[in-house]
């Protein structure tokens, strides 16, 4: 039996959101493209159920559903930048503040 974690459960509502934005994304870019949500299916390897909660934004649908349909529709891109530690001020911030001094 697989358990559910709490944040899949009940997610934030800033998560919430973003699942839900992504989802609403890419289905106007699938329907943009006049494909069927079965024929994008097929294109990652999911079932039409999958894709249907990928669209709906369902916080329990694993995250290689929503990049495979990100990369199916030419999408994928931008995703090389998430999380990308150029990008993390707060970081570098800290990190600077940890490292030794030197004379």
């Amino acid at each position: 039996m697989s358990r559910v974690s709490k944040i899949s459960k009940s997610p934030p509502a800033a998560i919430e959101e973003i699942l839900n934005r992504l989802g609403r994304n890419i289905r106007t870019a699938r329907l943009r493209r006049r494909l069927s949500m079965e024929e994008l299916a097929e294109r990652i390897g999911i079932s039409r159920y999958v894709m249907a909660d990928v669209e709906n934004g369902k916080p329990t649908t694993a995250v290689v559903a929503y990049i495979g349909a990100l990369w199916a529709l030419g999408l994928h891109g931008n995703i090389r930048e998430l999380a990308d530690p150029d990008h993390d001020e707060e970081g570098k911030i800290l990190e600077r503040s940890r490292s030794p001094r030197t004379a």
